[in-house]
């Protein structure tokens, strides 16, 4: 997780991540820092996230985020 808090960081350093739960529907990250994002997550945790999964839901907190990180590595298992 704290890898995670780092590279949003470095997209967005001015958003406090652990306890913000809406940086997609309140518009925090834009479309360009989401598709940075991706790539980052994609390359940092050895993970393919479908276009299915890039929905508000999985990208609204750091903490969502991480749930999706964690499925789609055991899923890869």
């Amino acid at each position: 997780m704290e890898t995670l808090i780092e590279i949003l960081e470095e997209i967005q350093p001015e958003i406090d991540y652990e306890n913000c739960t809406d940086l997609i529907d309140a518009h925090r990250l834009d479309s360009l820092s989401i598709l940075s994002l991706i790539a980052e997550l994609e390359d940092e945790f050895d993970i393919a996230i479908p276009t299915v999964e890039i929905a508000p839901k999985n990208f609204n907190s750091a903490q969502a985020m991480w749930d999706l990180i964690t499925r789609l590595q055991e899923e890869d298992e």
